[in-house]
């Protein structure tokens, strides 16, 4: 890669104020990392895709870049600067003299991006909830995008990336092979994608949000470099820009990472229908990525192996629906955060919890607590509601769920099993019990989660009847999981 040789005063002013001996280069830019700043060359180039060539563009897209990029990282992003023909000094973007256009970005620290972090184990719990949140803010940095004709649209994608990946080198029968079963995928969730777009869920996306574009900001993950130069291609649904992100959590921290940022994203925005599009679009995110490491030397493996994610995301299982009830302090959502990335589509089942969707119902994020007067039996009978009608919507996607609640009214187990008869799909219920000792300990303990239940709560609930129980009966006093995978024919690997 290189500086197209008209540019070279400039990139020899930024490496001089940056003090990079060379810039990070991709095929479109030329980055100079300092010390105290960032600075940002656009290269004069035409690739089919995007066109920088012409001066105005490349202003145009600077000054877009940051326009994008500010509102969600308003200290990471900076400026832009111009440069003038003898590239001795850096001036307002608007001067007449400017003839080349540079973002100035803060310094970040190579081990602060997110796959860095990735690379080194370091995306834990606590961090798969902090890119959950992230994600859901992120949407309302960007505003509502016209959707067109999405099905159409996203047909173009599929066409455009069969003949990049054929392009790039990639095996043609399994490139066409792709191509023929993503489209039979797209016809079937069309109505899905028309009637989500109806509901407003296409927006100007982050358009390229995979894990070397989110960083360690002031403590928490924070996107940056927004796809700025084709609109078109950045309005999407927004469960297509977190499959990216997904995509790429599958390859790099597996399924039990991935699956908790998608239940968190969930969580946090009511969006379970989301799902339904997922095999497509962590295909179609798979196969970009595929087809573009393909195209760098030294990457031919990741490239097979994001070809292969590509394949058999296109390949779901059939869905099912578990449930999993007990008094608090039981280990219900342990349970069900160890069991979902077990089963199901990619990433696995998706993680319903009353606990969280209460939160949302109020208008709160899940870790805030919530006084008692808000645990009415109005309010429990919305957020189970709620529950009920996500859980259908995934299972009707063609996705697995995961319930999570007390259940301790025997007509909320009613009530969740006429779900999965619904929706026509397989049911399993798990009874999670323990001695009353060991839930106040637990529950005592407890700290940072989204359930509010304390000591008094817990033996409220012990002290009423709960009615039969005909789910599995596990016990909780130690380790349920076990026991809960061979119930569902699940292997403990």
């Amino acid at each position: 890669m290189t500086i197209p040789a008209a540019q070279a005063p400039a990139a020899s002013l930024l490496a001089r104020l940056t003090g990079a001996e060379r810039p990070v280069e991709t095929h479109i830019s030329a980055v100079f990392v300092g010390r105290e700043r960032v600075l940002k060359l656009r290269k004069a180039v035409s690739l089919g895709f995007l066109d920088f060539s012409e001066p105005a563009a490349r202003r145009r897209f600077a000054e877009r870049e940051l326009a994008l990029n500010a509102p969600a990282a308003p200290d990471l992003y900076r400026a832009v600067h111009g440069i003038p023909a003898g590239a001795d000094r850096l001036i307002a973007p608007d001067d007449p003299a400017a003839v080349e256009w540079a973002v100035e970005m803060a310094p970040v620290s190579a081990d602060a991006f997110l796959d860095a972090v990735a690379a080194r184990g370091g995306i834990d719990e606590a961090m798969a909830d902090a890119l959950g949140d992230a994600v859901v803010a992120l949407r309302g940095t960007y505003p509502p995008g016209d959707a067109g004709d999405v099905v159409r649209a996203m047909d173009a994608v599929l066409r455009g990336n069969a003949r990049a990946a054929l392009a790039s080198g990639l095996d043609p029968s399994r490139v066409i092979a792709w191509r023929r079963a993503a489209g039979r995928t797209l016809r079937a969730v069309a109505p899905v994608l028309r009637a989500r777009a109806a509901e407003g869920r296409v927006r100007r996306c982050h358009g390229d949000l995979h894990l070397g574009n989110l960083v360690l900001w002031q403590g928490r993950p924070t996107a940056f470099d927004a796809l700025e130069f084709d609109e078109e291609l950045a309005t999407i649904d927004t469960g297509y820009d977190l499959a990216f992100l997904i995509a790429d959590l599958l390859r790099r921290c597996g399924r039990p990472t991935a699956c908790r940022v998608l239940a968190r994203a969930v969580a946090v925005r009511d969006d379970a229908g989301l799902v339904a599009g997922l095999p497509l679009w962590l295909s179609t995110r798979a196969m970009i990525r595929a087809h573009c490491l393909a195209r760098m030397e030294g990457q031919g493996e990741g490239a097979h192996a994001f070809l292969g994610d590509a394949e058999a995301y296109l390949r779901p299982p059939a869905p099912q629906l578990v449930a999993v009830g007990g008094l608090p302090g039981t280990g219900k959502t342990r349970l069900g955060r160890a069991l979902a990335p077990r089963f199901g589509a990619a990433p696995g089942a998706l993680h319903l919890r009353t606990d969280e969707i209460r939160k949302r119902l109020a208008g709160l994020p899940p870790e805030t607590h919530l006084p008692p007067e808000a645990y009415t039996a109005a309010a429990s009978d919305a957020v189970h509601a709620a529950l009920f009608k996500e859980a259908g919507a995934a299972l009707r996607g063609g996705h697995s769920v995961i319930a999570d609640a007390a259940f301790l009214d025997p007509a909320r187990r009613e009530g969740v099993e006429a779900v999965a008869r619904e929706c026509g799909v397989p049911f399993a219920g798990f009874w999670l019990e323990a001695p009353i000792e060991v839930l106040r300990t637990r529950v005592d303990a407890r700290r940072g989660d989204a359930s509010d239940a304390t000591r008094e709560v817990l033996d409220y609930a012990a002290s009423h009847p709960v009615g039969r129980i005909g789910w599995a009966r596990l016990d909780a006093s130690s380790e349920p999981l076990p026991a809960a995978l061979a119930a569902l024919g699940l292997p403990m690997c």
